[in-house]
């Protein structure tokens, strides 16, 4: 009888042993949800960045406006009977 309770008790901590430290154990499960956890938060930036970029496109779609706006900004363009004056900041 002792021996079956001994044979028991190493299988269950042999199982036990398993569940901790073996391949599927809690370390890799912690592990697991951190990354999750990091990749959720990369995928709501990169979520972000294509709703202004889908924004964008729909502006660019719709008018003009965006692309005059863009090109007055970005590359400085001005219309002809346009004065174009830049005011530094002090330092």
């Amino acid at each position: 009888m002792r021996l079956v309770t001994f044979a028991l008790i190493a299988l269950l901590a042999l199982v036990q042993a398993e569940l901790w430290f073996g391949k599927g154990g809690l370390g890799r499960a912690m592990g697991l949800q951190s990354r999750l956890v990091e990749q959720q938060h990369k995928n709501a930036v990169a979520l972000a960045r294509n709703e202004r970029l889908a924004a964008e496109v729909r502006d660019l779609e719709v008018g003009l406006e965006m692309v005059e706006e863009k090109a007055r900004f970005e590359l400085g363009m001005v219309k002809p009977d346009e004065i174009y004056v830049r005011v530094a900041p002090r330092r």
